[in-house]
């Protein structure tokens, strides 16, 4: 029966098979008589280290000192004192000799002489780092002293073990016993084990086992000694041979020195207080304590003193040991993040650490901390990451973005800061090409339609780059669903100059996905009213499109007559589309030339958003809503006030503006009905329409050239006109000056472009265009439709 209960509380009365833990290779050195190996968990494989200490009898002095350590070991805890995590005794049988192993798992560890062979850490770098480890083990020793009146005994450098984040931990209680000095009737050992550590490392009261004058020592005398002992191991390289040696201070440092010596003291009433050594700010003051020291107790520190912290941090790393940041600092800084007690700026420097570490380490170290930051609500910490995304994107798997991190950075498109939307826009040039079809076409390009009638210009110039640059991740489906309209009926009738050149410039980059026929009859139409664009850029830039779009359907109207089965895209000479866009501009605070290529300013913020504005150079009034929501040309911009919303007239925007509610089906402002079959009502209703607006009085007379300002009616009429491609798509348009010559047999009259349509009589009267020309001051003959314009054609 007592060997049944034996076996249940050791953990196994049968052998290793019962063991939780797998043992692996052992270490080198380990302390006593204890064989230190690696070990790994047969739950889920991970990392411990196993103790094992064995005797052929099971009244061996050394298993009964093993037993005690492990009992210690098990009830003490502390940061700085090794965890504890299981034990067992095992007793094996080998013939007619018995042999009982004691076994201890704790956290993986490895000795401290190992470790610190393998950091080689040299000059001040291994100072700071050894000042680190005294600090931890002294605090340990002086818990164990001053807090729980218990003497460790055996303080030296093989009695403690290094973590895998570079901590020092105490171990090796086999001596460990309780102080009684107000005990003056026990006159034997206060140490049974005493027996275990050597001569070298015992004070002189020890040596002549004065058990008396222990006893009247404070609890701190034996283990002082032994943290000087540790101390001339550390610094000397080497194991204390003989307590002769410990007179040789050449290589302690010399803000240590005072207190090593103290430590050392043949008088054990006079030995300083380990508590007493945390208090040495000299040593013990250096960048690499202090920034540990800071971050152990970060939930103690205010605002203010967290932001000067972390702003600070990624130039104080750059500065200490890499592999001590990467595997201490590190660690801290993700957890302090995951859990809230870190301030924004801390996330540069985890990214700047993270940098340090190979991809797959960063995946395992940082990436799970970011993916779990997304989900925060702290702003800050949202521009952030947005503003940090292309430093850790490229590592996170397409699953991870689509699942966890898109449906939180989702939320900035309709955020109301212009800030966070445009960080929001621009991030999406790197997750977007991880995220699945179903959410690019379901759920990104609804944000983007929004987006691009943003009341930010910038916003909305850039939403037109973001859908150039993705274009190649769309399906061809969604490519001919929506490019055309985005960059044609939007873009390029946007009162922002740089939002007309974005337009032309993702038409061009985007032309090998367009076929001969939406060159010809919906993009070409488009960019040739922008060679008259009042801004020089725009006029450059379609100038160069219109060449690049007739190259390519010289070049296949070649093939065709070749006989050759040429596609119907693009030339090869179009570059790719991703990635060759650059940003309008590099924030919402500054004020650059169109598509000037930037990195993102951290420093931009709302009350400086109206600087964008300040970029257009021109202005659109926006039509009646009872008449039609379509977009004028910009060739006479400056004519008319500025609109209240922009955007609101380009006939995409009605579901966003809540102007139309006829286009109610149309859910992302580009899922059109098809463009190409017009239907003549529509056209008619614009004529008429055209015809009711007021048109500005002209501020110069005209003149005789056949440019589009020839005067305010012509120029009425072709802002109609060009209208039309976008909105109806009707048929190509011929020259400038002689719009629709289609009937040849007619009168000259019949050269205005609204005879060519043979609109019906207008229902209703035209108002008068301008003071002197007379065209509505004669009432239409009643059978000749819109030929009543024949007044003004001797100005044409």
């Amino acid at each position: 029966m007592f060997k049944f209960l034996k076996g249940v509380v050791g953990g196994s009365g049968t052998g290793l098979k019962d063991l939780p833990y797998n043992i692996g290779d052992p270490y080198p050195s380990a302390w006593g008589s204890w064989n230190h190996s690696r070990g790994t968990s047969k739950d889920d494989g991970s990392p411990v280290s196993i103790f094992s200490l064995s005797g052929n009898d099971a009244q061996d002095g050394h298993l009964a000192a093993g037993r005690n350590g492990v009992k210690r070991l098990r009830t003490v805890r502390h940061p700085n004192i090794l965890s504890f995590l299981h034990s067992t005794e095992v007793e094996t049988h080998d013939g007619s000799t018995s042999k009982v192993t004691i076994y201890i798992v704790t956290e993986p560890v490895m000795p401290l002489s190992d470790k610190i062979k393998e950091l080689g850490l040299k000059s001040t770098q291994r100072d700071e780092y050894f000042a680190l480890g005294l600090h931890q083990i002294t605090k340990a020793v002086s818990f164990l002293n001053n807090d729980c009146k218990l003497v460790h005994g055996n303080v030296c450098l093989a009695s403690v073990v290094v973590t895998p984040t570079l901590d020092w931990k105490l171990h090796a209680f086999d001596v460990l016993s309780e102080f009684d000095g107000s005990n003056e009737s026990a006159s034997g050992p206060m140490l049974p084990f005493e027996w275990l550590v050597g001569t070298q490392y015992k004070p002189m009261e020890m040596v002549k086992s004065d058990w008396i004058a222990i006893r009247k020592s404070p609890p701190w005398a034996i283990d002082s000694w032994g943290l000087g002992c540790l101390i001339y191991e550390l610094f000397s390289g080497s194991k204390l041979g003989k307590t002769e040696e410990l007179r040789n201070t050449v290589g302690i440092p010399k803000s240590l020195l005072p207190d090593y010596q103290r430590l050392l003291s043949s008088m054990p009433s006079r030995r300083l207080n380990t508590s007493k050594l945390l208090e040495n700010g000299e040593y013990f003051q250096n960048k690499l304590v202090d920034t540990i020291h800071f971050m152990d107790i970060l939930n103690l520190k205010d605002s203010v003193e967290k932001d000067t912290f972390f702003r600070k941090l990624p130039n104080v790393a750059e500065q200490l040991p890499r592999e001590i940041v990467l595997k201490k600092i590190l660690p801290l800084l993700a957890s302090s993040l995951e859990f809230g007690s870190a301030v924004a700026p801390a996330l540069t420097a985890l990214l700047k650490m993270g940098s340090w570490l190979s991809a797959e380490d960063f995946k395992v170290k940082v990436l799970p901390t970011i993916v779990k930051l997304f989900a925060s609500n702290d702003r800050a910490i949202r521009v952030s990451l947005l503003q940090h995304v292309d430093q850790f994107g490229e590592s996170m798997s397409g699953q991870i973005v689509d699942e966890q991190v898109y449906p939180h950075v989702a939320t900035g498109f309709a955020d109301t800061s212009a800030f966070l939307r445009e960080l929001t826009l621009k991030s999406m040039l790197v997750l977007a090409p991880k995220l699945s079809q179903r959410t690019l076409s379901g759920s990104l390009l609804k944000y983007l339609s929004k987006l691009q009638v943003d009341e930010e210009p910038a916003i909305r110039t850039n939403t037109t780059i973001l859908l150039g640059n993705i274009a190649t991740y769309l399906n061809e489906g969604t490519r001919k669903r929506v490019l055309i309209n985005a960059f044609t009926v939007r873009a390029l009738r946007d009162t922002f100059p740089p939002a007309r050149g974005a337009g032309i410039v993702a038409l061009c980059a985007t032309s090998t996905t367009y076929d001969d026929t939406e060159i010809a009859t919906r993009i070409l139409p488009n960019i040739v009213v922008l060679t008259i664009d009042q801004d020089s850029e725009v006029r450059s830039k379609a100038f160069q499109a219109v060449e690049q779009f007739l190259q390519i359907l010289k070049q296949n109207y070649e093939k065709t007559n070749a006989g050759e089965a040429g596609a119907s895209g693009g030339a090869s000479a179009i570059p790719e589309t991703a990635g060759l866009i650059g940003w309008a501009m590099s924030s919402l605070t500054l004020k650059g030339k169109p598509l000037d290529q930037a990195s993102l300013a951290s420093s931009s913020s709302a009350p400086s958003l109206a600087s964008a504005d300040s970029n257009a150079t021109t202005t659109v009034e926006a039509p009646s809503v009872k008449a039609s929501h379509h977009t004028r040309s910009n060739s006479d911009f400056t004519d008319q006030p500025a609109p209240p919303s922009p955007t609101s007239t380009d006939g995409w925007g009605d579901i966003e503006n809540d102007i139309n509610e006829g286009h109610e089906s149309d859910k992302d402002g580009w899922d059109l009905d098809p463009i190409d079959e017009p239907k003549p009502a529509p056209a008619l209703s614009n004529i008429q329409a055209a015809q009711k607006r007021p048109v500005s009085q002209p501020s110069r007379p005209a003149a005789t050239s056949s440019r589009p300002k020839i005067s305010t009616a012509k120029a009425a009429a072709k802002l109609e006109d060009d209208d039309l491609w976008g909105s109806i798509a009707a048929p190509p348009p011929a020259t400038t000056s002689r719009p629709l010559n289609l009937k040849k047999t007619v009168q000259s009259d019949d050269e205005d472009p609204w005879a060519a349509i043979a609109a019906p009589p207008p229902t209703t009267r035209a108002k008068p265009l301008s003071s002197g020309r007379g065209r509505g001051a004669k009432p239409a003959a009643p059978k000749l439709g819109a030929q009543r314009i024949n007044r003004t054609s001797s100005g044409m």
